[in-house]
This record gives structure tokens, C-alpha cells and sequence, in this order.
């Protein structure tokens, strides 16, 4: 019995060692390698292969589980605050880098990397979230807020809200940004009726909206490109 758990822990050691070597050596990991090479770090002491296959199975790809709720991974047997923690890291890294990519020059000639950015960021959300990016007068980035988390289908946005903060950041532009849940980021009569009613408020007030991105899990409408403002 003693012999087949050693065993088994040499060729557990083994399969560790080689995704090591393949991470590490550029060739490049599976969906349910890069997750289960992740939770190592988290549980040391147990395969993880299996776990990193049932978050996949529950939240359908990498981008899913790096983006789900912590208390939502903790129901996916085998996962601890532990583990639920380092998969929000890893979510947070990677948002940081994409972020600084899309921030470091002016938004308006860096559009593909804010919609990298945005996508990565909102795509996966379960419930609807508004956010409005804030831009000077050079189109440099200065705030991105949150603005409203709704249901898996509405979110509250309010056009005095938006335009007060818009003063009060001395904002120039604004770009609006909301997920669908569904995946199907195709605007609706509301989306389109509430970007006319902020358009029109800070044109009076010499602030500019950009545009309004709606993000999904297949793609993304620009309301801009659509000409619906």
C-alpha cells in the first residue's frame, strides 16, 4: 500500500514538473492546465487537475472563472477561500496589465486596447454594471467609475448622476460602458434613449460623450459606430 502511494505522489510530482517546464519554456498551457497550475499554488498538497476541470464545466471558460464571484467558485468542490483568492489575483494581474495599456495613451488613439481592456473586465459579469469613463481634454483617462449594478438585466443610471460627476471631475468627455449578462451586447431602446439624454445634458454643459460600449460575451456595440448618438 506504502509503495503505491509513493507512487502515486512520484508521478503527481512528475505531471507538476512537466507543466512547470512547458509554462516556463514558452510552449504554452490548456485552459484547465493554466487553472490547475494556478490552484497548486493554493492547495500544494492535492491534484488539481480535477478541480480545475469542474470550474471550466461551471463557469464555461478561463475568462468565467477568472471573473466569478469568490463566494460562486467556494460552491465548486475543492475550492477554498484559499484558492478563491488566488484565482482573484491572477483575475486582478491580468486586469492591471491590460488596464495600463489601454490608459498610458490617449483613449480615442488607443481604442483596441480599451475595448481589450473592457472586455476582459465586464464581459463575464453575471449582473449589469454602468461605468463611465471620465477623459480631460487630451482624451487622457482621469476616472473610471462605477456608476450602477443592477440585476442580471437592468441597471440603474441616472443622467443628473453622470452629468454631477462630470463636474465635479472637471471631465471634458465621457465614454458609457455596460455589460449584458446575456452575451448578447445588442443595445435596447432604454440603452439608447438614456445615451441621448446624457448626450444632450452635457452638450449643454460643453462635455462631450464619446460614445456608449456595450460589451457581451460575443463581441461588442459601439452605439457611435451604430450612429444611434
Amino acid at each position: 500500500m506504502r509503495q503505491d502511494s509513493d507512487l502515486h505522489a512520484s508521478d503527481h510530482a512528475g505531471h507538476r514538473a512537466r507543466l512547470r517546464d512547458r509554462l516556463l519554456g514558452g510552449g504554452g498551457l490548456l485552459d484547465h492546465e493554466l487553472i490547475e497550475y494556478l490552484l497548486m499554488t493554493a492547495i500544494p498538497r492535492r491534484d488539481t487537475k480535477p478541480i480545475a476541470k469542474a470550474l471550466l464545466r461551471e463557469f464555461h471558460d478561463i475568462g468565467g472563472v477568472l471573473t466569478a464571484d469568490p463566494i460562486a467558485l467556494q460552491r465548486v468542490d475543492g475550492v477554498g477561500e484559499t484558492a478563491a483568492a488566488t484565482i482573484k489575483i491572477a483575475q486582478a494581474c491580468a486586469l492591471r496589465l491590460v488596464q495600463a495599456e489601454a490608459t498610458k495613451r490617449p483613449v480615442l488613439s488607443n481604442w483596441q486596447a480599451l475595448l481589450d481592456y473592457l472586455h476582459a473586465d465586464m464581459a463575464h459579469h453575471g449582473v449589469e454594471r454602468v461605468r463611465v469613463l471620465h477623459l480631460n481634454t487630451r482624451n487622457m483617462l482621469i476616472r473610471d467609475e462605477l456608476m450602477g449594478q443592477g440585476s442580471v438585466d437592468q441597471a440603474p443610471v441616472y443622467v443628473r448622476e453622470v452629468i454631477r460627476r462630470a463636474i465635479d471631475f472637471g471631465s471634458a468627455a465621457l465614454i458609457l460602458v455596460h455589460n449584458h449578462p446575456s452575451g448578447d451586447p445588442s443595445p435596447s431602446r432604454a440603452d439608447i434613449d438614456v445615451t441621448r439624454a446624457i448626450a444632450e445634458a452635457g452638450k449643454r454643459l460643453g462635455i462631450t460623450v464619446h460614445d456608449h460600449i456595450i460589451i457581451g460575451t460575443s463581441g461588442h456595440v459601439s452605439l457611435r459606430a451604430q450612429g444611434l448618438i
